[in-house]
C-alpha cells in the first residue's frame, strides 16, 4: 500500500488546501465547530462552496460562529448553519440525527476534550473515552444512512474524518480496564486511550461501511493552542514549554488555520478519493512511528484491525 504524499506541508493552511476546489453542493457536518480548529475547518469549507452544519453544544455558540463565518466568507457560494449537539447527551445525538434530512457527504468528528480531571458520566463511563469516542461512535451510526445516501447521490464515497492526535502514543486501548475502574486515573493516559479509539474507529468504519460507499480516516491536526487546553493549569503548560510566563504560545505551535488543514484535506481533497483506514498528519499520510521521531508518526496499535474489532464490539455493547 503506497503512502499518500502531497505538495502540502505542516505550514499549509486550510484555505490553501481548498484553493481551486469547488465544493458546491457538498453537505458537511463538523462537530465542535464553535471555536478552534473546528470553526476554521468549517470556514474554509464554506469559502469553497460547501453547505456546512456546525454541530455545537449551545445555541449562542452556534449563532456567534455562524455570524463569524458568514462575515469572513461573503464572496463564497457556501452556506452555514448551526444545530445543537452535545456528545454527552444521547438525546441530543438522536435529535440531531433525526432532524437531518437528505444525503450527507462528509462527517468531521472534530469535537473533543483533553486531560480532564477524573470525571464520570451518568453511566459511570470515563469522561474522555465517552466524549471523544463513544459520542462520535453513536453519532456516526445514527447518520450512517445519510452518509450512504450521500455516496449514492454523488457516485463517490462519503467520508468520515476522525480527529485523533499524536496523543495516541500515550496509550493503547486497555481493554481490561477502559474506564479506569481498577487502575489509578491518569488524565494523559485517558486522553491517549481516547485518541487511539478515534483512530481505530476510522479503521472500523472502513471495514464495515466501505461496501456501502463510506470511508473513514484518522487525522492528527498538529500542536495548536485552542480551547482544548482549558482544563490544564498554567504551570503544566509552562512545564511542557507550550507557553512562556506571559502566556505567549510557543512559536512552534501551528495557527488554527494550519491546524485545520489536515482535516480539510482528508475531508474533501481529490488525493484522498477512495482512501480509508489510514492516519494523516501535516496534510499527508503519516509514516509509522519511530523512536527517533517522537511526536510524529502512527503507532501500529492505532490502525490494528483486530483492536478495531474489539473496540467496535465494546462500543456497541455500551451505546448500541
Amino acid at each position: 500500500m503506497t503512502r499518500i504524499t502531497t505538495p502540502f506541508s505542516a505550514a499549509t493552511t486550510a484555505n490553501e488546501v481548498v484553493d481551486g476546489l469547488d465544493l458546491t453542493g457538498r453537505r458537511i457536518v463538523v462537530t465542535g465547530a464553535a471555536s478552534g480548529i473546528g470553526i476554521e475547518t468549517a470556514r474554509s469549507l464554506v469559502a469553497a462552496g460547501a453547505d456546512v452544519t456546525l454541530a455545537v453544544r449551545r445555541p449562542e455558540q452556534g449563532e456567534q460562529a455562524v455570524a463569524d463565518i458568514r462575515e469572513s466568507t461573503r464572496d463564497g457560494s457556501g452556506t452555514v448553519r448551526a444545530a445543537i449537539l452535545d456528545l454527552e447527551k444521547r438525546d441530543t445525538l438522536q435529535a440531531f440525527a433525526d432532524a437531518w434530512q437528505g444525503p450527507l457527504d462528509v462527517l468531521i468528528d472534530n469535537a473533543g476534550i483533553m486531560a480532564t480531571p477524573e470525571t464520570r458520566t451518568p453511566e459511570g463511563w470515563e469522561l474522555q473515552f465517552s466524549n471523544n469516542h463513544l459520542g462520535h461512535f453513536a453519532l456516526a451510526n445514527a447518520l450512517r444512512g445519510a452518509l450512504v445516501e450521500g455516496a449514492q447521490a454523488s457516485g463517490t464515497p462519503s467520508r468520515l474524518v476522525s480527529l485523533s492526535s499524536t496523543g495516541h502514543h500515550f496509550s493503547p486501548i486497555v481493554f481490561d480496564d477502559v474506564m479506569f475502574e481498577r487502575r489509578e486515573y491518569d488524565p494523559w493516559s485517558a486522553y491517549g486511550q481516547s485518541k487511539t479509539a478515534n483512530s481505530l474507529f476510522a479503521v472500523g468504519v472502513t471495514q464495515r461501511w466501505a461496501d456501502d460507499g463510506v470511508l473513514a480516516n484518522a487525522v492528527h491536526p498538529g500542536g495548536i493552542l485552542t480551547p482544548l487546553q482549558r482544563h490544564l493549569p498554567k504551570q503544566e503548560m509552562l512545564d511542557r514549554g507550550w507557553i512562556d510566563e506571559d502566556g505567549t504560545p510557543n512559536p512552534a505551535f501551528k495557527s488554527t488555520q494550519q491546524g485545520a488543514a489536515t482535516s480539510v484535506f482528508v475531508a474533501v481533497h481529490p488525493l484522498v478519493e477512495g482512501v480509508g483506514a489510514r492516519y494523516f498528519e501535516d496534510v499527508a499520510e503519516a509514516e509509522p512511528f519511530r523512536e527517533d521521531a517522537r511526536g510524529r508518526g502512527v503507532k501500529d496499535y492505532a490502525l490494528d484491525p483486530e483492536q478495531s474489532d474489539r473496540l467496535w464490539a465494546l462500543s456497541e455493547q455500551l451505546v448500541g
